[in-house]
């Protein structure tokens, strides 16, 4: 994930990189028909984060990125394949935390993600999961609102980009 600082006295922008590394989770969620299920969904990546674009020798700083979402998915059931193969669609909204382990800075922001994937379901309790996202987080926010007769809301800012793939266990009851 690439995370951008406004431009200096200098003009340059200087780019701060997460680096990749594993993350962990849980996700809760009602099937509130065949085809269609609600979840909430918390995610924890510890990772490293770094500058780039600087004269001066970057430095490693350890950051826990905590994602909290909620994940709408929308199954397909396809005639060609077996009964318990679901290719799906997901759509996400939520925050995103990022904190310091070495000082007390941490911000929150509003991520939301789009992507894809399959469930198998070997047996009617037990499955796994197989989904490719995209997750932008909305870095720089910047809301401004115009009002005289009514109001014209102008929302800007700056992404930055991460993709998940996520492998994993469902448990059905």
């Amino acid at each position: 994930m690439n995370l951008y600082s406004e431009p200096g006295p200098d003009g340059v922008s200087t780019r701060v990189v997460i680096n990749s590394s594993p993350t962990y989770g849980l996700a809760f969620g009602v099937r509130y028909n065949d085809e269609d299920v609600i979840e909430f969904r918390w995610a924890r990546q510890e990772t490293k984060l770094h500058i780039v674009d600087t004269i001066t020798v970057p430095a490693l700083q350890r950051v826990i990125l905590d994602q909290f979402h909620m994940d709408f998915s929308h199954e397909y059931v396809i005639r060609e394949w077996p009964v318990w193969a679901r290719p799906y669609v997901i759509g996400s909204v939520g925050a995103t935390r990022l904190s310091s382990t070495a000082t007390t800075a941490s911000f929150t922001r509003l991520s939301f993600g789009l992507g894809a994937g399959l469930k198998a379901f070997p047996s009617r309790h037990v499955g796994f999961k197989l989904q490719a996202q995209w997750l932008p987080l909305w870095v720089n926010p910047d809301i401004t609102a115009f009002c005289s007769f009514g109001c014209v809301i102008h929302l800007g800012g700056q992404l930055s980009s991460q993709g998940e793939v996520t492998i994993g266990p469902i448990f059905r009851f």
